[in-house]
């Protein structure tokens, strides 16, 4: 797979491969969420995955896919919690050692969660850079097979079989709202979704406290902020990867950003009327779609709740206010 054209193909071969170990995801739509948002929402169920978030699908993919010298090396990956729980849970499957490098004072439920798959969880750094950065360092020099939280069109085309999902169940969506950390989901849901569906609206959403791939999208440079000051891990996010960010320019048909308040509101609507958690990156959604909801009015989109692992402390706050 070329690392610059990931294709239809890849994400139909991606199903194959993760098949026998992943099911299907739900997608639902709520009467009573459909009448407060003035339009048909489907929301597609991520959160309901054995790690609790979307990245296990690439994860699989991957690991299903290297060579047996690569296995015996092991792999390593950087995460701020749902990129690690992907690679230690497929891992696990197939064998391969993991290491897991996580920034001090991670999410603890997906740290915790990452050893329990069998990984060795490493604590490194303030933020996900420098926790990347020791990363491939070590990789480098250990000789473990490192594993990009974007830059892997593996990731990419496996993450992309949930798009492939929604839309067979619902050819007629007119947009797609998908949560943006990395970019392998959004350019996932890119590819597929202009393959099957020209016309489709694919709309990203960042925090606004974390804005580096939006900025870099928007502006066409190559945008890093020293900061990525939200409670949502998975969109705190300090520079793009390269892979997505091109993926992105040229496939991403709108990008949204919204305030933590606004992901916190998200969580609350999103148990009121699902019953389901989602964490901060998987409400972003939602919360972005509720914003423009006068827009899709009488129309049919969805939105990709991408995970669920909300600390329980995180989910009393937000109840509380």
């Amino acid at each position: 797979m070329s690392s610059d054209s990931i294709t239809l193909s890849d994400v139909l071969m991606a199903r194959k491969r993760i098949a026998p170990y992943l099911s299907p995801t739900a997608a639902h739509h709520y009467p009573s969420l459909d009448r407060l948002m003035g339009c048909e929402v489907w929301v597609k169920h991520e959160n309901h995955q054995p790690t609790g978030a979307f990245k296990v699908r690439g994860g699989v993919n991957l690991c299903s896919t290297l060579s047996p010298e690569e296995r015996a090396r092991g792999v390593i990956a950087a995460s701020t919690g749902n990129h690690g729980q992907s690679i230690a849970f497929a891992a696990k499957l197939f064998g391969i050692p993991a290491k897991i490098v996580v920034p001090e004072g991670a999410n603890p439920d997906k740290a915790r969660a990452i050893e329990n798959f069998g990984a060795e969880i490493i604590y490194h750094g303030k933020d996900y850079e420098a926790c990347k950065q020791y990363t491939e360092n070590l990789a480098e020099q250990k000789g473990y097979r490192y594993v990009s939280a974007g830059n892997e069109p593996l990731l990419i085309a496996g993450v992309g079989t949930y798009a492939l999902e929604l839309l067979e169940t619902q050819p007629e969506l007119e947009a797609i709202y998908v949560p943006i950390g990395g970019g392998s989901g959004s350019c996932g849901c890119c590819i597929v979704g202009h393959a099957v569906r020209p016309g489709l609206k694919v709309i990203g959403v960042q925090s606004a406290h974390a804005p580096a791939v939006y900025r870099s999208w928007k502006s066409g440079e190559w945008v890093t902020t020293p900061t990525a000051d939200t409670f949502a891990e998975g969109l705190a996010t300090l520079s793009p990867f390269e892979l997505p960010l091109g993926i992105l320019r040229r496939e991403l048909d709108d990008f949204v950003l919204v305030e933590d308040d606004e992901l916190r509101q998200a969580i609350r609507l999103l148990l009121t009327y699902t019953h389901n958690i989602a964490e901060g990156a998987g409400a972003a959604a939602f919360a972005a779609a509720y914003r423009e909801r006068e827009k899709w009015q009488g129309k049919k989109i969805a939105v990709i709740m991408s995970g669920g692992n909300l600390t329980l402390e995180h989910l009393r706050d937000i109840l509380r206010d």
